[in-house]
């Protein structure tokens, strides 16, 4: 089973916890490639992979459902064996737009609590 590693060592190279990537387990998202002969999962680079996708897809705000169909389109994508291809392509370009605009709401997120960071600091350096 080479290029195959434990939950321990997958969730240390993803930057995930085991429990995390337990839940995205019951939840569907992934799979382990294959279990070992004392019933430990065992994880493939293209598990990681999906773990890295799911990973990026969370702060985000994604759903779990969101998280699988994207997956799935993915899935079928790699496949190239589908005649599907254009829908497919359409679905990535809608998740694609979901992702940017979710992004620009964070920057502005951002942009707000740094403001208030810098606020904070001349209340600070005011009274020093």
């Amino acid at each position: 089973m080479t290029g195959h590693m434990q939950i321990g060592e997958a969730a240390e190279r993803v930057g995930l916890s085991i429990r995390t990537i337990r839940h995205y387990e019951e939840a569907g998202l992934v799979i382990p490639a294959a279990r070992s002969e004392g019933g430990f999962r065992l994880y493939a680079e293209a598990d990681l992979d999906r773990l890295r996708v799911i990973k990026r897809m969370k702060p985000l705000g994604f759903t779990l459902d969101e998280m699988r169909d994207l997956l799935e389109i993915l899935d079928e994508l790699a496949a190239g064996q589908n005649s599907d291809r254009a829908v497919l392509l359409d679905r990535l370009a809608m998740f694609h737009t979901a992702a940017q605009t979710r992004v620009e709401a964070l920057r502005e997120q951002l942009a707000t609590a740094e403001g208030f960071a810098r606020q904070i600091q001349n209340h600070i350096d005011e009274h020093n």
